[in-house]
């Protein structure tokens, strides 16, 4: 692997990161809940570190090669995606309301983010059908696994600057501006419900 293949990977994984989806959704909903944000996006991290981890390991090509079992991480991501956007539809607190305890919620915060990027079947046909595409098989100084785990953690540090960029531009330019906030935080829910089902729909249909 040459620093060539590292930077078109790093152009194209930015331009994923930075298409607006679940995480973006959850991100600005926990910043404007007044939860935060740090926490969020570790937990989304993580559940990207996940799939690094099958992906190095090769379970990933395992996971994908198994019709039953990538249709119920499909089901059990979407499903969960359904329900966190319709509890952020039905609360759609403005920051002040939900500051005072947003320490307390940060474990929360986190495994939520966790499990919303690592119950998420893109992130995993992410690492399947992109990341491939830039490792050198032959000839290479660093064997697969160790490729594989490069660009996983390139990933995961892409996520991080994206979604820590993208929960505090909003906290900052919504903080103030409940009635904006809680538009914003709905519009967020929205989101996470409509892929959620999208995401439900589209594997069902394939069954």
């Amino acid at each position: 692997m040459d620093a060539g293949a590292l930077m078109s990977f790093l152009a194209v994984d930015l331009l994923l990161v930075c298409v607006p989806g679940a995480d973006w959704a959850y991100v600005i909903a926990a910043g404007l809940r007044g939860r935060s944000v740090l926490s969020a996006v570790a937990g989304l991290v993580c559940g990207y570190a996940l799939h690094t981890v099958l992906a190095t390991a090769g379970l990933a090509v395992l996971v994908a090669g198994s019709p039953g079992l990538l249709t119920a991480l499909t089901v059990a991501g979407a499903g969960y995606l359904v329900w966190l956007g319709w509890g952020v539809l039905r609360r759609p607190a403005a920051p002040a309301a939900a500051t005072e305890d947003a320490r307390h919620r940060g474990s929360r915060v986190f495994l939520r983010g966790a499990t919303i990027s690592g119950l998420n079947p893109k992130g995993l046909l992410l690492y399947l059908s992109i990341l491939p595409q830039f490792l050198t098989l032959r000839g290479a100084h660093l064997p697969v696994p160790a490729q594989t785990a490069t660009l996983g953690l390139l990933h995961m540090a892409c996520c991080a600057v994206v979604y820590l960029s993208v929960g505090a531009l909003s906290r900052a330019l919504l903080s103030a501006r409940p009635a904006a906030a809680r538009a914003v935080t709905r519009t967020s829910g929205a989101a996470m419900l409509g892929i959620g089902a999208f995401l439900l729909v589209e594997r069902l249909a394939t069954l």
